[in-house]
């Protein structure tokens, strides 16, 4: 499946630096405003040690990982809803996006303006999250005006959309996102909207090298952790400077680097695992003789759905999918291995795939 993050923030917080680290894209760096006019697009693999594992025991010709779409949305200011700033390009392109990567300014440096003239966190993030905000505003405006004339028809249940247009309507006017908002029924009076507001958000701190490596004595990184908090969302810490040079390097010098720096992963690494997190993402493995790969899929989803996700036909002429689990896989040390020790099972329609399954699905068109 397609997974897609827009990194959005006001002009000079980093947002292309860390683009540049998380695809190599060579997206312009520059300090001022608007330097990445459309937005850039880079697709990053997901840090896999699970994959890594199996491809080392089946050795197939190929090894393929899931992946994030990111894409680099140009620094939007006050007023981007009404326009400022090519705010209304801007606002369009986070319509399409998934999951709102919000990368947000943690450091101090009189030679990096910034735009709002001074580094304050928790403003910069209601900056950006009032212009969402204003734009869904227009949105649901227009949409209440289409009901209402709809409505002239006597159809009580377009009432009953109406009054809960007016609810949501109420609640953006008092400053709180969509996703905050609680549906109980009647979400498809603007489900098609695709309100700004109502994506899921992920906080990024972009902190100095000295505030790694989880900013716990930068109070402005604090501020978005308690923040994020609030929220019931995730923050992640890093130093956008420090990823595009560790971006550059192999593994053993990365690996070198990040220890010399108090980390386990990058702060790439930890990003994009809480974005796959964020999005309520599971992974499910195939594993053959020509290619091992990881396939994301949502939790939730029952094995004909998740045969989908390589092939339409293999939903639709779904038969059964074999199944192991990783650590089983892993124990036995092979497909073959595993299935005369009784660790593969045959699941149905109805079996719902677990996080690290490895499927063969076997299906008829």
């Amino acid at each position: 499946m397609s997974i897609k993050c827009g990194i959005v923030g006001l002009p000079n917080v980093g947002k292309s630096s860390l683009f540049n680290a998380l695809s190599n894209a060579g997206a312009e760096a520059a300090n001022f405003p608007f330097c990445t006019i459309d937005p850039n697009v880079g697709i990053v693999p997901v840090p896999d040690e699970r994959l890594e594992k199996l491809n080392e025991l089946v050795q197939p010709e190929q090894k393929q990982p899931t992946a994030i779409e990111f894409v680099d949305i140009a620094g939007l200011v006050k007023g981007a809803s009404e326009g400022k700033g090519k705010g209304n390009a801007f606002l369009s392109h986070i319509r399409e996006v998934d999951l709102i990567v919000h990368m947000v300014r943690c450091f101090e440096d009189d030679d990096v303006i910034h735009v709002e003239g001074g580094v304050d966190p928790i403003r910069d993030i209601q900056i950006i999250e009032s212009e969402l905000i204003f734009k869904d505003l227009e949105s649901v405006e227009k949409r209440e005006e289409k009901l209402r004339k709809q409505a002239k028809s006597g159809d009580k249940s377009i009432q009953a959309k109406i009054d809960q247009v007016i609810k949501l309507k109420e609640h953006l006017e008092e400053g709180n996102p969509a996703r905050s908002f609680p549906a109980n029924g009647h979400s498809d009076a603007w489900e098609d909207l695709m309100l700004l507001s109502a994506k899921d958000v992920l906080y990024v701190c972009n902190v100095d090298e000295g505030d790694l490596p989880y900013g716990v004595d930068n109070p402005h990184a604090q501020k978005v952790a308690q923040h994020a908090a609030k929220e019931g969302t995730e923050h992640v810490v890093v130093c956008a400077k420090i990823e595009a040079e560790i971006a550059e390097l192999d593994d053993e010098e990365k690996a070198s680097f990040l220890g010399d720096l108090g980390l386990e992963k990058s702060g790439l690494d930890r990003l994009i695992q809480a974005a796959y997190h964020k999005l309520g993402l599971i992974t499910f493995y195939t594993a053959g003789p020509k290619e091992v790969r990881a396939w994301a899929i949502p939790e939730g989803f029952k094995a004909p759905q998740a045969a989908g996700t390589i092939h339409t036909d293999f939903e639709r002429g779904f038969i059964r999918a074999e199944t192991i689990k990783f650590d089983d896989y892993v124990s036995c040390g092979s497909e073959s291995a595993a299935r005369d020790k009784g660790k593969m099972r045959s699941e149905g329609r109805d079996y719902e795939v677990k996080d690290g399954d490895v499927l063969l699905f076997r299906f008829n068109v």
